[in-house]
């Protein structure tokens, strides 16, 4: 049983709508061990380890569901119980999750096993843990010819191993109800490192938080808090209740200030906490002087204050309220006149609820100094046995990071005492405060009763209110959600995103363009880079989830246009849970026979997952029957159909109804792009206007306008704004590389696109046949080597018979073919057509064969460019002289350098020097010495 590969999907994907973990598993010679050969032993062994699998439903859907589908009929195979086995280990280890699915791949043996996770890293240990549990389960016989059995494996050792690097990786109890809060408030929310930083909201409306520190917790409050010395100054200027305090960073002045405040004092570091270092009501100098030192672990500087009596109370302080109150108890256990102490504290650390640090509601108590220290003032040790009944504390202070407990006292704080807590949190600046007061007792004014403040907490911790050990649990996380996105204020930015095989890059910056335009700042994701209004900030192929995610983090982003593509999709799904319009374009064959896709009803199935996480609108091709049967699919409140057919029954019928859509009405001055709402009729902007479509012979330049405009009508985006950016929107290199840039700056022209499918080439070789040309039309014909034989061949196909001359050449990547292999089949397909062998040309170098055609090029000549390498393509097509044996480029030093130059050192080559190339295919440096 090993693993072939594995996946994390970070979003919908094929699988599911939330994130899930796929591997696929090779089970070898196990395919022939069903769980009912396997036997009852295998099955009472597996859910003895692990218990929880008898409440799994597997397809029966209730309790025990799973153990039926071991032991009854034939079984099932361990694929599927691998997938069981890794989600219960992490229900062992606290992550509360339930889908899982296994399917059959169609090669023998193999299987896709899916599962849902909440931390990826968590997630891929659970699968691999499964597979070696699995292996150390199973008989003997079953094991024979089976790789990468464990020879020795201890099940407890490895489950508690698994379970703390759960612990290290999950978030804190406080973040975890601030997450809890956001998603049943619906805002969204990324965490942004391995620790307890996530950001809620997208883009421009984000906030962060770090623990219980928020985006709007002031610096200098954090700073202030932290210095307990100033805290205690700032609140005694207040009149604020506040114990007598010394800063000292020796032992006699330590003393010193004991005896100057009266015994008996409090010893703690100047800017520790969780109750670090904190040593209470100590009676004379010798203890102070251990305290002392003990403080000075955690703190150079260190308080002396005034011990005061009374209880520890916790009053949470949000946004200037007060949202929760704790009384504190610290860590204690409770005689029963038979156990010794050390005996007790085991007891009380057997509670399920304890843990280690944060990890559960509660933490265990230790015996360490605090309490070796309470112990002898007691003349205890731990093997003495306490009488039935007497408490003995063991810690000094009620933190719960040190063993406490907590008991819920919100409903009974007194006026007076929440006033109090009200103007500490504000006098240090602190939208979100724990102030720990001492007193008696809480429901009586501290005027009365009296009481001492003696800190004032940033960052304060929520798990005792939300878990308290006696009384009502608070919810405290909501208010800081409520603080942090008041009524009025969104959480998320409009996020657009753009599928489909042919025409996603252009759409998306036609999209980007009129958002822009009308007054957004953008943050678009194309097969180029990320750009960020309108500037590049990362280069390369970014439509997976990365730069989705890399947008919805940029807090200067209003709106997201997301260019969203196969391969990411197959790789990791989508980077965000849903958008507010999705459309898809078309579906054709491309990137078939790639990932486990073989046919168009595949491909349209992956594509569907971006319809599917529509809210608002789905846009779909009602010209295209694949996509539209995506509407049955689609849970967006309204569906956009995307027609050029003005006699379309089913988009008619639809807007009769009253639903959307957007065609091409014919007039009298060409084609009319309308739209239609509610029954509403809206007229918006002649095609021939669009300077994309070149007057309206580019058709598939014009579908494109037709979605980006629908999908910015459907964004909220005005009509005239709508107009004003189609209008502007032209097909230059530096608008829209590589889509159909047209160059009219020598005695030809030239044409430079980025088409790579048959159905791309068919829509430009439409534009060709329309565009008036005296002379002759060239074509550079290329396809990805990684696509099938038969896709190849049909591009070919499409080509042939609308030029008068074609030059066969490959991609500079080869993806796996002969340096001439794919020429080659596009010559033969091209032949086959009844293109004669004079009118074609075989030049796999794609850079020699933009040369070639250019120095074909004559008067009045439509040279149309197939591009891959295309800002080299088009810096050959600008700076070619017509009227030179050679052909000039000048590049980048990235570009230069990843041209073959065996007898020039990269590190000689300039940047911007002119590279030349003579007619016989020889690079000239002019500039270079040698």
């Amino acid at each position: 049983m090993r693993f072939v590969e594995r996946s994390v999907y970070v979003g919908p994907s094929l699988y599911a709508s939330f994130p899930v973990i796929r591997f696929r598993v090779d089970l070898g010679p196990l395919e022939e061990w069903p769980s009912v050969r396997l036997g009852k032993d295998f099955t009472d062994r597996l859910v003895e380890t692990l218990p929880g699998l008898k409440e799994h439903g597997c397809s029966y859907g209730v309790p025990g569901g799973f153990i039926r589908r071991l032991e009854e009929d034939e079984g099932t195979w361990l694929g599927h119980i691998l997938e069981h086995v890794a989600i219960e280990l992490q229900n062992e280890a606290g992550e509360d999750v339930t889908f899982g699915k296994t399917r059959g791949t169609g090669t023998h043996g193999e299987y896709d096993v899916v599962f849902e996770y909440h931390d990826d890293k968590v997630g891929l240990a659970a699968g691999r843990l499964a597979r070696t549990l699995l292996l150390s389960l199973l008989p003997e016989a079953a094991l024979e010819g089976v790789d990468g059995v464990p020879e020795e494996f201890d099940w407890e050792s490895e489950r508690d191993s698994f379970i703390r690097f759960v612990q290290r990786n999950a978030f804190g109890p406080s973040t975890a109800a601030l997450v809890k809060a956001a998603v049943e408030r619906d805002v969204p929310w990324l965490r942004l490192n391995d620790y307890s930083m996530v950001q809620f909201g997208h883009g421009c409306w984000q906030e962060r938080i770090q623990a219980t520190v928020t985006s709007k917790t002031p610096h200098i409050a954090v700073e202030i808090a932290s210095d307990k010395e100033e805290t205690n100054r700032i609140l005694a200027d207040l009149g604020l209740p506040v114990p007598e305090q010394h800063l000292v960073y020796g032992t006699e002045d330590a003393v010193r200030a004991a005896e100057r405040v009266g015994y008996p004092v409090v010893v703690k570091p100047f800017n520790a906490n969780h109750g670090r270092g904190v040593s209470l009501d100590l009676q004379d100098a010798e203890h102070v002087e251990l305290a002392f030192r003990k403080a000075q672990e955690h703190s150079r500087g260190v308080l002396v204050e005034k011990f005061a009596t009374g209880f520890d109370h916790r009053i949470l302080v949000v946004d200037g309220e007060v949202i929760a109150v704790s009384k504190r108890v610290p860590g204690h256990v409770v005689g029963d006149g038979a156990s010794t102490i050390e005996r007790l504290v085991e007891k009380v650390n057997e509670d399920p609820r304890r843990g280690i640090g944060h990890e559960k509601v509660l933490t265990r108590i230790e015996l360490d100094y605090q309490a070796t220290r309470l112990l002898e003032l007691k003349d205890y040790t731990s093997e003495t046995v306490p009488a039935e009944g007497e408490v003995v504390y063991l810690r000094s202070t009620g933190n719960l990071s040190t063993g406490g407990t907590s008991v819920d006292l919100t409903d009974v704080i007194h006026p007076d005492n929440a006033g109090m807590a009200r103007r500490s949190a504000k006098a240090i600046g602190l939208d979100v405060a724990g102030v720990d007061f001492i007193t008696e007792d809480i429901t009586k004014s501290y005027k009365d009763a009296g009481g001492i403040i003696c800190e004032v907490n940033a960052a304060p911790g929520f798990r005792m209110h939300t878990n308290p050990s006696e009384g009502t649990p608070r919810d405290v996380a909501g208010p800081v959600l409520d603080m942090l996105f008041p009524p009025g204020k969104p959480a998320r930015i409009p996020i657009l995103a753009v599928t489909g095989t042919n025409g996603k890059t252009t759409t998306s910056r036609m999209l980007a363009h009129i958002y822009k335009l009308s007054g957004k700042r953008v943050g678009l994701a194309t097969t180029e880079g990320v750009y960020i209004d309108g500037q590049l900030s990362v280069a390369g192929d970014m439509t997976g989830p990365k730069a989705a995610r890399m947008i919805l983090r940029d807090p200067s982003v209003e709106v997201a246009v997301l260019e969203t593509a196969r391969g990411g999709l197959l790789r990791s799904g989508m980077g965000y849970r849903r958008s507010d319009v999705s459309a898809c374009l078309n579906v054709r064959e491309d990137h078939l026979g790639l990932k486990g896709i073989d046919t168009l009803e595949q491909l349209a199935e992956v594509k569907r997952i971006v319809i599917e996480a529509a809210k608002d609108t789905a846009v779909l091709n009602a010209d295209d029957p694949l996509c539209l049967k995506m509407s049955g699919h689609v849970s967006a409140e309204h569906i956009l159909y995307v027609t050029t057919n003005p006699t379309h029954d089913l988009v008619r019928e639809h807007v009769r109804a009253g639903g959307r859509a957007i065609g091409l009405e014919d007039g009298i001055n060409g084609h009319m792009i309308t739209l239609y709402d509610k029954g509403a009729h809206m007229p918006l902007l002649w095609t021939h206007l669009i300077p994309a479509t070149l007057e309206g012979r580019a058709l598939h330049n014009v579908q494109n306008a037709m979605f980006a405009a629908a999908m910015a009508y459907c964004g909220g985006v005005k009509l005239e704004d709508i107009r004003h950016g189609l209008k502007t929107f032209d097909t230059t290199f530096f608008q829209a590389p590589g889509r159909m840039n047209v160059f009219d700056g020598h005695p030809f022209r030239v044409i430079l696109d980025y088409a790579h499918n048959a159905h791309a080439v068919e829509a430009m070789c439409s534009v060709v046949d329309q565009l008036p040309v005296p002379g002759r039309r060239i074509v550079v014909l290329a396809a990805p080597g990684d696509r099938r034989d038969e896709d190849i061949e049909q591009l070919a196909k499409t080509a042939a018979g609308h030029f008068d001359h074609y030059i066969c050449r490959r991609d500079d990547t080869l993806r796996g073919r002969g340096d001439s292999e794919v020429p080659e089949m596009l010559r033969d397909a091209l032949l086959g057509e009844g293109v004669p062998e004079d009118d074609i040309q075989m030049i796999p170098s794609e850079a020699e064969a933009v040369s070639a055609a250019l120095r074909m090029g004559q008067s009045d000549d439509l040279i149309l460019m197939f591009g891959d390498a295309l800002t080299r393509t088009w810096n050959q097509i600008t700076q070619f002289r017509p009227d030179s044996d050679e052909s000039v480029v000048e590049l980048p030093l990235d570009e230069v350098v990843a041209i073959e130059l065996p007898d020039l050192p990269s590190d000689e080559v300039k940047l911007g020097a002119k590279i030349m190339r003579d007619e016989r295919g020889v690079f000239l440096a002019p500039e270079l010495e040698d």
